[in-house]
């Protein structure tokens, strides 16, 4: 069996190929930045469906937010290679895996927009990195996190409007205590961060939620996109919920800026697994 998954810091989408059937998966996320290869073990542990298929797995590509140096490929290559114990093991960069579901065979940016933010140019066969992708803390332009940032702090700063506020405050725990222990003592503050971003979905439309949504996609371009001397002559593609849900907004931005919007998609993971499977020369 062949294993491939993407992976975020949130949540991993995993799809598993046999002759005769395909499977798929749900576990945890998966960063080397907020894990080690023992959580890895125990992450993979608890889904008992993929746990039960453990050692028919013979091939695991996997590709992950977070991994994108030899020391964060080791940490996740260790822990799969304890638990898929008779499988060949390949880690790559999320980015990698974004630019064969967007992109394929052609040259085009592609760009993360979920709980956190990236881009990279794609030759249409290799992914040339950059400089951007500095996480939540310095970085994460126009991402579930920054967004999520955004709404907490405008609630908290009294610049929400009382509509929203309202509603906001009935969704969720926003006591300061509670708020600061998540943020500086708890682990994945970024997950948690970017699960406020979530309260724009239903509030999308509201005039305060579309600035922030400009404001936001026009940094990611300002700080992201406009460091391409390309960017206009080149198709910009996205992986990542906050995109798929934002799309509206997101290429309505895009258009002011005379950027081509291409491919959205919210999970890239079955376009990574069709990817890996016609480059190993199997038909599913």
């Amino acid at each position: 069996m062949i294993l491939v998954a993407d992976s975020g810091s949130s949540k991993t989408d995993w799809m598993a190929y046999s002759p005769n059937k395909t499977l798929t998966f749900s576990t945890q996320g998966i960063n080397p930045y907020f894990v080690n290869a023992f959580d890895v073990v125990k992450i993979l542990s608890k889904n008992r469906d993929l746990s039960a298929y453990a050692t028919a797995i013979k091939e695991v590509y996997f590709f992950g937010s977070g991994c994108s140096s030899p020391d964060k490929h080791e940490i996740i290559s260790n822990g799969l290679s304890t638990f898929f114990t008779n499988a060949f093991i390949s880690v790559d960069h999320d980015l990698i895996g974004s630019a064969y579901a967007t992109c394929g065979d052609k040259k085009g940016l592609t760009c993360i927009l979920g709980t956190g933010s990236n881009i990279a140019y794609y030759d249409g066969t290799e992914v040339h990195r950059s400089n951007h992708g500095l996480g939540y803390v310095l970085g994460d332009e126009g991402s579930g996190t920054y967004f999520g940032r955004k709404i907490l702090v405008s609630y908290l700063h009294n610049k929400m409007p009382e509509e929203l506020r309202l509603e906001f405050a009935k969704n969720f725990e926003v006591d300061r205590d509670t708020i600061i222990t998540n943020i500086y003592q708890k682990p994945f503050p970024n997950s948690y961060l970017a699960t406020f971003s979530r309260f724009m979905i239903a509030h999308k439309e509201h005039p305060f939620i579309q600035q922030i949504l400009k404001e936001g996609f026009q940094e990611f371009i300002d700080t992201n996109v406009k460091d391409y001397k390309a960017y206009k002559t080149l198709e910009c593609n996205f992986v990542g919920s906050i995109s798929y849900y934002y799309q509206d907004a997101l290429k309505s931005v895009f258009a002011e800026n005379g950027i081509k919007v291409g491919k959205i998609l919210q999970k890239p993971i079955e376009g990574i697994f069709d990817y890996i499977l016609k480059r190993e020369g199997i038909t599913a």
